[in-house]
């Protein structure tokens, strides 16, 4: 039974977390809170009525939404929704973005429409969104999106401020230490919300503090002293947070090796194009022992990598024009070469794996309505104006010897994933090289199908399959396949991710737990 007894049926509390910038940690103190209040004891669900991002999620029943909700939602232990993200906004080219409304496409908008034609119109889909959450669970944690105190945007907000009133939510600000200027962050976010919405700002986070607490402390006195506001907690800067980003931005603050380690076993280059999207496919590689993972933007910096991978990305014509200006088509053909380095490709890495790419429609580019692929495996792809938004299972297919070195095909090696794509890729007749699907896969209560493609030998293959490698056995499998094409020693199962995502859940809300004062927070909610 739940322990929310104190609130009306239908009328969950409610509490929103908004940042002085894009980037402060509020996606992962959302997750962290949401973990918090199911550890409790309480029915929890997040929400973020509109968010801009490019590596999404699949729920259930084949609807897309934001990755960033869909972890959330793995943090309170509950299947995502499309209502915990009714609006996802998917940027396509410059100014452009693909508009998605409870996780089906709407259009292809201008930011300038978007916010002429349809913002006026989305509080209906926002609230009744809300409702559906507040009347199924005790506790909604919202996020907010970027700053609240865009002064350009707030006219139109229906994320931020303005959801924060028509939801009479209490809200927390959120400020990133580690950045610098926290105090100016905060006092100007402030200075620039009106009266009745500074009134809504119930407490401050400083996130991501690395140092002696004594010495900040001065500045926390001055800052409630100057506000009227409770600083509510200094969150430490917590190392490598295992949980999945929610876009590309993330990247800048990893540690990005440009060269091989050569302590490790296996380097992995993944290249990042401008619009990569769902990188968190790669997310386990980085875990693994003695395997390097880096992302390289320079075909200079690519080197001799052991493994290529080309991720999944918004625009394929895009991204395979700019892997063409940067050079990275002479640098992989090159690696290939020196190195027998094997070439993978997630999505839309999958589709330039292929000999042509048709755009009829001009979903991706009305100036380019066709391309040639990267020739190395015998597909056309045409893109479709469906999207396909499927979470699949299956296994790989025992007759097609795809991995190098000693993998081993005589039990069935069982994969997961999901597909989001708006292309339909077809073997061609007449190939140019030996190839074959790779796995055989299915919807629920759909007959299975063949997936994937890859050459007969082994160093070139693509899928579909976002999440590929968070299969364990099949990740294992495969690592274990290129150490021994080295000539190195097989490695145990090093984790599975599953049970890592959910130990790093609990290490994170530890954290806040730790250093946050709940008792506040439980009272800002008018939980007792």
């Amino acid at each position: 039974m739940s322990k929310h007894e104190n609130k009306d049926a239908g009328n969950a509390a409610v509490l929103m977390l908004q940042g002085t910038a894009s980037d402060v940690g509020k996606s992962v103190v959302t997750a962290a809170l949401c973990r918090i209040f199911m550890q409790d004891g309480y029915r929890t669900a997040p929400f973020k009525s509109q968010n801009m991002a490019l590596n999404s999620y699949v729920t259930a029943d084949g609807k897309e939404i934001g990755r960033a909700q869909g972890m959330q939602a793995e943090a309170c232990g509950i299947e995502a929704t499309t209502d915990m993200n009714p609006i996802l906004i998917k940027p396509t080219h410059d100014m452009h973005a693909q508009i998605v409304v409870h996780g089906r496409p709407l259009a292809n908008m201008s930011a300038a429409s978007y916010r002429s034609d349809y913002l006026p119109t989305a509080k209906a889909t926002v609230m009744e969104a809300l409702g559906r959450l507040r009347s199924a669970y005790d506790i909604v944690v919202m996020e907010g999106a970027g700053s609240p105190a865009e002064i350009n945007l707030k006219d139109r907000d229906i994320v931020n401020m303005n959801l924060a009133g028509w939801a009479d939510a209490p809200v927390i600000l959120v400020a990133d230490i580690d950045r610098g200027g926290v105090f100016a962050f905060l006092v100007g976010t402030l200075e620039l919300l009106e009266p009745h919405e500074r009134k809504r700002v119930k407490g401050f986070i400083i996130n991501k503090f690395r140092g002696d607490l004594s010495l900040l402390q001065p500045g926390l006195d001055w800052l409630e002293e100057r506000t009227g506001i409770p600083v509510l907690g200094v969150l430490p800067y917590i190392v490598d947070i295992r949980l999945e980003a929610e876009d590309s931005v993330v990247l800048e603050s990893l540690p990005q090796k440009q060269q091989r380690d050569d302590a490790s076993d296996i380097d992995i280059a993944v290249i990042r194009s401008p619009r990569i999207s769902n990188f968190t496919d790669v997310d386990p590689l980085r875990e693994e022992p003695g395997v390097n993972v880096r992302f390289v933007s320079k075909s200079a910096e690519l080197g001799k990598p052991d493994v290529i991978i080309l991720p999944g990305t918004k625009n394929t014509l895009g991204d395979l024009a700019y892997i063409r200006s940067e050079g990275f088509e002479t640098a992989i053909a090159e690696a290939m070469h020196a190195s027998g380095a094997q070439l993978v490709g997630i999505c839309g890495g999958y589709q330039m794996l292929g000999q042509k790419l048709s755009d009829p429609h001009g979903l991706e580019n009305p100036h380019a309505q066709e391309m040639e692929g990267l020739g190395y495996l015998p597909l056309a792809t045409i893109f479709a104006e469906e999207k396909r938004t499927v979470r699949v299972r299956g296994q790989l297919l025992r007759d097609c010897p795809i991995l190098p070195g000693g993998w081993d095909n005589s039990n069935p090696v069982p994969v997961e994933g999901y597909e989001i794509h708006m292309g339909s890729t077809t073997l061609l007749d007449e190939p140019k090289a030996a190839a074959c699907p790779l796995f055989e896969v299915a919807e629920a209560g759909a007959e299975l199908k063949t997936e994937g493609c890859g050459l007969t030998d082994g160093h070139v293959w693509g899928t579909y399959l976002h999440g590929i490698f968070h299969n364990d056995e099949f990740r294992g499998q495969w690592l274990n396949g290129i150490r021994e094409a080295k000539g190195l020693e097989r490695a145990e199962a090093a984790f599975s991710v599953k049970e890592l995502k959910e130990k790093e859940f609990d290490r994170v809300a530890k954290t806040v737990r730790q250093h946050l004062r709940m008792d506040v927070v439980y009272k800002l909610m008018g939980i007792g």
